[in-house]
């Protein structure tokens, strides 16, 4: 069987479905080229630079595509909908890049509690600003968390560690699963109102499409960071700017747009916002699991048995 593969890949998980003896085409395709060439591949694997459209899943179902694969853990690249619609499963690898994701959550919570980028570049740039740099402790502080999935546990791991307060929301947090947390299940509301630092963790829905808004930030304390290194588009970016531009909300931290690179993004200018270029995922290790995992679940399918990461499962 033929797998082609057009995002950048583990090696790792490359050699493991030429190890089990499927034909492996592996190059960046772009959208009329993808288009031109997929109804030939029995599978697709891709991460988050292809965009499987509606008209690609189609042409695919023409042919032979039995199964499309994520090598991670958002699927909104993917027309999911299609797919389901022609038969083809969706899979992906959620458990990949959980700890690295998590971990760079910390980071950016702990880079804007002390305003390590500013104390970095003032530092190159020969000035000595020790004044301006007074930061604040994560110790006693509350983390509210929006999302409750494997990424938000493990950031309340960490935090826990800190010695935080944490608060959940999630519409499928219950009390005993926000217990297992560490933590105290909220409203949304009263997560944004409470807590010192906000992360999210959700993906990008219908529901969730600019979640945090110009509403849903008034609620923050002028004192309180958002961090988001879920998915890009849960922050209505324009509004975000307003805020950290007037002092609304003292800061936030950022790896995910709407549109990436966010090219003329009003964020850019501002000294109280830390960027990231979607490096979540980013790790050796992730890439590592995140790849041999969505090789797991497509050798399965074509071997007609069930994946473990079944997205559009009915």
């Amino acid at each position: 069987m033929k797998v082609l593969v057009t995002d950048k890949l583990a090696d790792e998980a490359i050699k493991m479905l030429k190890d089990n003896n499927f034909e492996v085409k592996y190059e960046e395709l772009d959208h009329d080229s993808l288009l031109n060439e997929i109804a030939g591949y029995d599978a697709l694997i891709v991460r988050s630079r292809t965009k499987v459209t509606a008209d690609i899943v189609e042409k695919g179902a023409s042919g032979n595509l039995k199964v499309i694969g994520r090598a991670g853990i958002g699927v909104d690249n993917i027309d999911v909908k299609k797919a389901t619609e022609l038969g083809i499963k969706v899979v992906n690898a959620p458990t990949g890049s959980t700890i690295s994701v998590a971990e760079l959550a910390v980071a950016h919570m702990l880079a804007l509690a002390r305003s390590i980028p500013k104390a970095d570049s003032s530092m190159k740039r020969g000035e000595w600003i020790k004044k301006q740099l007074k930061g604040v402790e994560l110790y006693g502080k509350t983390l509210g968390l929006i999302g409750s999935g494997r990424i938000a546990q493990h950031v309340a791991r960490i935090a826990r560690g800190l010695g935080m307060n944490i608060l959940v929301y999630s519409p499928h947090c219950t009390d005993e699963k926000a217990q297992k947390m560490g933590a105290k299940r909220a409203t949304l509301e009263e997560v944004l109102k409470e807590s010192d630092f906000v992360s999210l963790h959700i993906p990008k829905t219908e529901e969730t499409y600019h979640l945090i808004d110009e509403e849903k930030l008034s609620l923050m304390k002028p004192t309180a960071y958002l961090i988001n290194c879920a998915r890009g588009g849960v922050v209505d970016e324009d509004a975000l700017y307003r805020f950290l531009k007037e002092g609304k909300i003292a800061g936030a931290a950022i790896d995910v747009f709407e549109e990436e690179p966010p090219k003329g993004s009003k964020l850019l200018e501002l000294e109280n916002v830390i960027l990231s270029p979607h490096i979540g995922a980013s790790t050796r290790e992730a890439q590592i699991r995140a790849g041999t995992i969505c090789v797991e679940q497509v050798m399965k399918v074509l071997r007609g048995e069930e994946p473990d990461f079944w997205v559009n499962r009915q």
